[in-house]
């Protein structure tokens, strides 16, 4: 067995290409979903923090200052991005599961 060969057959068999194409369409979606947060999301949810700026929200407890504005963005981004791969996973486990039988 020649070198080239054998990393073929590491790439089959441990699905490199379908990890590294996962990565990039997951590191391009951020994107998106970043801006749904942003865009579309948060401006509903401005009206209800005070002065319409949620990405800069605070709230001081004595001398720390927590910035729950930019955390509340990224929590909605994770939010989001969980149940899209949940939805994925869901759909391919079933998938899976019709070509068994």
């Amino acid at each position: 067995m020649t070198l080239i060969s054998e990393f073929r057959d590491f790439l089959k068999e441990y699905k490199v290409i379908g990890l590294a194409v996962a990565f990039i369409i997951g590191a391009a979606s951020t994107t998106l979903i970043q801006s749904l947060v942003n865009n579309i999301i948060m401006p509903l949810i401005t009206p209800f923090i005070p002065k319409g700026e949620w990405q800069k929200a605070t709230f001081n407890l004595g001398p720390a200052v927590i910035g729950w504005g930019a955390f509340l963005g990224a929590l909605i981004n994770f939010i989001i991005i969980a149940f899209v791969v949940f939805l994925i996973a869901k759909y391919l486990f079933k998938e899976e599961k019709v070509t068994k039988k």
